[in-house]
């Protein structure tokens, strides 16, 4: 079964590419939804973000409140450390599981959804990895154009990941998503047809 890591920064148009690639029936595990169910109630991520950050960061549901988790670390290197050390064995916990769940299946071909790809040495269990990028001020109005962005939440984030030039550096393919969603999904076949089912032929 061939891996393929797809990767990007805030608003790079991953998660569009991401619905494409379930729209052409391959697997997907999306690290971010992984998260939203180890901190809802009573996920994995719950007990140790509060014994760690304290009650307060709880909702009244039993949820870990994301917003008020994510105030409290992004401007904080070492107390973002802490949750990473929290939630990311969790994560790689549930991928190899989605892993599993496949191979026994008999499936060729499967992605990892994962924004912090390189950050966290994802890129160890991929057999390709495809980066969808923008350009900085592109990426910029697509982020503040969310609910509950600022410029310094923003400025905060992308200080956290690596630089999508760096990431640029490191993948095997790169989709540029800044010139419509016609281009990016023709960029996305054209890898999926080319190299990657290359390897998948090499594979089976």
């Amino acid at each position: 079964m061939v891996i393929v890591g797809l990767t990007g920064g805030i608003a790079s148009g991953k998660s569009t590419t991401a619905a494409m690639i379930r729209d052409l029936g391959i697997p997907v595990h999306d690290a971010d939804a992984a998260v939203h169910e180890l901190m809802a109630p009573g996920g994995g991520a719950v007990a140790p973000v509060a014994a760690a950050f304290g009650a307060d960061m709880l909702a009244a549901d039993g949820s870990v409140d994301r917003q008020r988790l994510g105030a409290a670390v992004f401007s904080d290197p070492e107390r973002r450390l802490a949750l990473e050390s929290i939630v990311h064995p969790l994560v790689a916990t549930h991928r190899d599981a989605f892993l599993q769940t496949h191979r026994q299946s008999g499936a060729p071909l499967v992605v990892l959804d994962i924004p912090l790809l390189f950050e966290t040495g994802g890129e160890s269990v991929c057999d390709f990895v495809i980066l969808c990028s923008a350009a900085s001020e592109e990426q910029r109005r697509r982020a503040l154009s969310r609910d509950g962005m600022t410029d310094a939440k923003l400025d905060a984030i992308i200080a956290s990941q690596m630089p999508l030039a760096e990431k640029g550096r490191l993948a095997d393919a790169v989709i540029a998503t800044d010139d419509g969603l016609a281009a990016a999904r023709d960029a996305l076949v054209a890898i999926l047809d080319g190299p990657v089912r290359d390897l998948v032929d090499r594979t089976s």
